[in-house]
């Protein structure tokens, strides 16, 4: 078998092992089945993107199929690749995956015993409160605290004085009226007081028979439990000591804030401190907003991640990138950072001295001069704009500057790009033209290409056909480890 056609197989093989690996781990499907389309109806859906992954109890179950306005709500169209059995009393809602993990829909199945849901029902869907409403919430308790700590400088002690003083004298004033008014009521109750005395002088001497016989039984009480009432009256002293204790503690501390001691003391008397605690609270709002920002903008950046392999026909040898892709949501700029593994190399241009001594004792010296190839990894790191379905890009191509454009057809599913680079290279003291690639990516699903071209077109000794193929798939791994990085 020849050494091209074992090459072949065995970077098919590798790449079919590969696609496997991240259909299986991304839960990826495009061979087709069967699906159904549901509306679901939301309030807002900032965050959720078209595409968006549609869940069931956190198991992927289809993705979102397009986002529209429906008078002032969000009509979300859901595409189930799996069947779900919707019935009466299903909802929907908008999920995230983490603190700065992408946005998802979450369909809450109604029980199981419900009708089917109607062909053509429409769910209502119901949004969670977002971050930005959270650290809002956190700012206004911030102010709040703010009002209150400025509140203990701002009271006027002389004029609260005043006001209780004037209290007191109208209180005098309406229990003296009150006596007047009633002086009738006392003088019946003076004389109810005298036939109560006449009727005690009556009965004093019985009442008193009685209460030698009730004190006679107390005692006899009193002496079967004197142990019990001692140690009563220990308890109820230590407990009399130690609430003694807690007023003497009470009395220190609002002495001490009174006299201005203490943090308490400093915080309402002290303006220092008041002032030291506003910018406390100032310089937490401040942080907070300063996250806020920090955590959005890395929430708008999407970070995917690549491997793509090439059989050049020509040279027989296979090419190897590594590819990560920095996409901002909310410009038109992205950025490209490359590993390559090239097979053709960098050039290097090696010059090998050799002097021959003849029995004459005269020299001959001969000059060598050699290309190699050597350190074949090269790296690339792109900037580019898009313009429509066009993108320009700039930077170093395999280790060299260059630039790009690229085109998309087909709903951006395929992709014709040319690239030129090196344009300063030579061989053997001859100039050559700058290194022209033609390709194109037809894109089987969002995740796995094919790729194939003709890599240095303007020089025809060096150029080559190459076919391959590529798997892309984004990674929000990244965001948690960009958000966890601090800052100096």
């Amino acid at each position: 078998m020849p050494n091209v056609v074992k090459v072949g197989a065995f970077v098919t093989a590798c790449l079919a092992v590969l696609a496997y690996l991240v259909i299986k781990i991304e839960d990826l499907s495009f061979l087709g089945g069967p699906s159904q389309h549901v509306v679901a109806v939301f309030d807002t859906v900032v965050g959720l993107d078209d595409k968006a992954p549609v869940r069931v109890a956190g198991v992927r179950v289809g993705r979102v199929d397009g986002i529209g306005l429906e008078g002032k709500r969000a009509r979300v169209r859901l595409l189930l690749e799996t069947a779900v059995p919707l019935t009466e009393g299903s909802y929907a809602s908008i999920a995230n995956a983490g603190l700065l993990g992408d946005k998802y829909v979450e369909l809450v199945l109604g029980p199981l015993d419900a009708p089917p849901l109607a062909k053509d029902a429409v769910l209502s869907g119901t949004t969670p409160v977002s971050f930005d409403e959270a650290l809002g919430k956190l700012n206004e308790l911030g102010d709040s605290l703010t009002d209150l700590t400025g509140s203990f400088s701002e009271q006027d002690l002389a004029a609260s004085i005043g006001r209780l003083v004037q209290n007191l004298e109208a209180t005098s004033a309406d229990i003296r009226e009150l006596v007047a008014a009633n002086r009738g009521q006392v003088s019946a109750t003076i004389r109810n007081l005298e036939a109560f005395s006449a009727t005690l002088a009556e009965q004093l001497p019985l009442l008193t028979e009685q209460m030698k016989t009730v004190l006679a039984r107390v005692d006899g009480v009193v002496e079967e439990n004197r142990g019990d009432f001692r140690e009563s009256l220990a308890n109820l002293r230590d407990l009399t000591e130690r609430v003694q204790v807690s007023v003497d503690n009470l009395n220190s501390i609002s002495s001490q804030i009174a006299s201005g001691e203490g943090t308490l003391g400093k915080l309402v008397y002290d303006d220092a401190a008041h002032e030291g605690l506003v910018g406390a609270l100032d310089s937490v709002k401040e942080g907070v907003g300063t996250l806020s920002a920090t955590l959005g903008r890395i929430n708008k950046i999407d970070f995917n991640l690549g491997m793509e392999g090439a059989y050049f026909t020509d040279l027989q040898e296979s090419r190897t990138a590594v590819s990560i892709d920095i996409d901002p949501q909310d410009t038109d700029r992205f950025y490209l950072v490359e590993l390559v593994d090239d097979p053709r190399g960098k050039e290097h241009r090696q010059t090998e001295t050799i002097t021959t001594t003849r029995s004459d004792g005269s020299s001959e010296t001969t000059t060598i001069e050699t290309l190699k190839n050597e350190d074949k990894f090269t790296l690339s790191a792109q900037f580019g704009f898009r313009f429509g379905e066009a993108n320009l890009r700039a930077g170093l191509f395999e280790s060299h500057g260059g630039a790009a454009i690229d085109y998309h057809f087909l709903d951006r599913r395929l992709q014709i790009s040319a690239e030129a680079f090196d344009f300063s290279r030579e061989r053997a003291g001859e100039d050559l033209a700058p290194r022209l690639r033609l390709f194109g990516r037809y894109h089987l699903n969002p995740n796995i290409y094919l790729v194939g071209g003709y890599d240095d077109a303007l020089e025809s000794d060096r150029a080559s056909i190459f076919l391959g193929a590529g798997v892309r798939w984004k990674d929000d791994d990244l965001k948690y480890l960009l958000g966890s990085v601090p800052k100096f």
